[in-house]
């Protein structure tokens, strides 16, 4: 397998940046990882929480994931260790920076090894897997939205009132340096074939629908990773709504 890998950010039109992504893969590794968090907005110092993130799994990460010395089975406990390390660090940070206390940041951490793609992700960010059978996020959403979105299958709650619910959007679970409400992880790997995408994202880019992403990626799935990731990130700027988030995505090809 080899790997396509690029990343991109944009401010959207929030006042600073809260979101961080970074990726490690080389060439001719079986292995390689992701980090993207995206911190917490209306907090406190949520930039300084997002980049702890990123920083302290990717430092967690480089240190573990050596090829040829670490298993898929090995991969869940790895990526759990770097999470909860991420969680100590923000704690150690508010500790000894009480004027940020609140501060927190999702997390999602794709691994890719060898065909198998496993993950950790605390928080909203989704991870898609797009391939012949279109588009899936194949994580957790920790936020109001799937409860509410289950309102509507029940009848009990019509589509619009639920896309613009005020609570839609408030997250169920992050990191806050305290006790993390819910992990996704640890769940089967997905097995992957030339071909597919893989993208991490802030919640930012769901201002597009999956069916809007899942054309851009239909378009321009032959193009390079870059291509791709500017594409996602320019469609949601040319939406043009003044209260969009900030964008971050990780998108990774398989051939």
């Amino acid at each position: 397998m080899r790997y396509d890998v690029s990343t991109a950010l944009h401010q959207g039109q929030r006042d600073c940046q809260e979101d961080a992504v970074a990726a490690r893969f080389a060439a001719n590794r079986p292995i390689g990882f992701a980090v993207l968090a995206d911190g917490m907005g209306g907090h406190a110092a949520g930039d300084i929480a997002s980049a702890i993130v990123v920083e302290e799994v990717a430092r967690s990460l480089d240190d573990r994931l050596e090829p040829g010395a670490v298993s898929d089975d090995d991969i869940p406990a790895i990526l759990h260790e770097a999470a909860t390390s991420a969680n100590a660090s923000i704690a150690s940070y508010v500790a000894q920076n009480r004027d940020v206390a609140g501060m927190g940041a999702t997390l999602i951490a794709p691994v890719v090894h060898q065909d198998m793609l496993h993950w950790i992700s605390v928080g909203d960010s989704p991870l898609y897997v797009f391939s012949e059978d279109g588009l899936r996020q194949v994580n957790e959403d920790h936020s109001m939205a799937p409860q509410i979105d289950l309102l509507v299958r029940a009848g009990m709650m019509d589509a619009e009132t639920a896309r613009n619910h005020p609570d839609r959007n408030c997250l169920t679970s992050v990191l806050m340096g305290s006790a993390i409400p819910r992990i996704d992880w640890g769940k089967a790997p997905v097995k992957l074939v030339p071909g597919d995408i893989v993208i991490a994202s802030s919640d930012g880019l769901q201002f597009l629908t999956d069916e809007e992403i899942q054309d851009i990626l239909g378009r321009l799935r032959t193009e390079s990773s870059a291509v791709l990731a500017k594409a996602l990130v320019a469609s949601v700027q040319s939406l043009g709504d003044p209260d969009q988030d900030n964008i971050s995505v990780a998108v990774i090809k398989v051939s």
